[in-house]
């Protein structure tokens, strides 16, 4: 395994151990369609969390949040439209979150926790101003 998809998978378990302690529960981790790949599917209460997860070892080129640009925003939405339909979730509240690690390889991390990221036409919400 390469060392950016090790960096990848250490980021998405930091991410997901961030989630459940917050109660959520993971329902999905790199669920892969056609049209896009999701991080993490969680749930709390009703509603359905798509997470990207972003990690990088230092803010000295930006945020990992900043990373998640407009396409990859669209391919998101377009993968949580077929999870829902194919998990029958599609009457479901769903959210889209992003979670931004930053941290040396050996830790400790800081993290982003970035709720409500976006919306289901991939535009940046009012909390965050991605790319």
């Amino acid at each position: 395994m390469n060392s950016r998809i090790r960096k990848g998978a250490r980021g998405e378990e930091i991410a997901a151990r961030h989630l459940e302690g917050r109660g959520f529960r993971i329902r999905a981790r790199n669920y892969r369609t056609r049209r896009g790949e999701i991080d993490l599917v969680a749930e709390r209460g009703r509603t359905i969390v798509f997470i990207e997860v972003r990690f990088r070892r230092s803010e000295a080129f930006g945020s990992p949040a900043e990373t998640v640009g407009p396409r990859k925003r669209r391919r998101i939405v377009s993968a949580a439209a077929a999870f829902l339909v194919e998990h029958g979730l599609a009457e479901r509240p769903c959210r889209f979150d992003v979670i931004a690690v930053t941290g040396p390889a050996a830790g400790p991390e800081e993290i982003l926790h970035i709720e409500n990221a976006f919306d289901r036409d991939g535009r940046p919400t009012g909390c965050w101003s991605g790319s």
